[in-house]
């Protein structure tokens, strides 16, 4: 993208080239990185707080799940709250 971005620019520039320049840019594409689920050994594991609560009626207990959908020309944000009872 970067490399069409400058070709419109009248500025050609090769396929290594512009991976050197986005390095020492800063820039880096947004795509899906290995290994992001896996737990770190120094990372603190929190208890589950509502293991032994029983949740009887609607506005007891919410869950919230935020993640991010890439688009077209940049990326949304995509947040689902859900109320546990239901």
């Amino acid at each position: 993208m970067l490399m069409r971005l400058l070709k419109r620019e009248g500025i050609v520039v090769g396929r290594k080239h512009g991976g050197t320049l986005m390095h020492k840019m800063g820039i880096e594409a947004l795509y899906r990185k290995p290994n992001l689920s896996r737990k770190h050994l120094a990372h603190k594991i929190w208890p589950h707080l509502l293991r032994d609560r029983k949740i009887k009626r609607s506005n007891q207990v919410f869950a919230l799940d935020t993640t991010y959908v890439p688009m077209a020309r940049g990326f949304v944000y995509l947040t689902a709250v859900i109320d546990w009872a239901s």
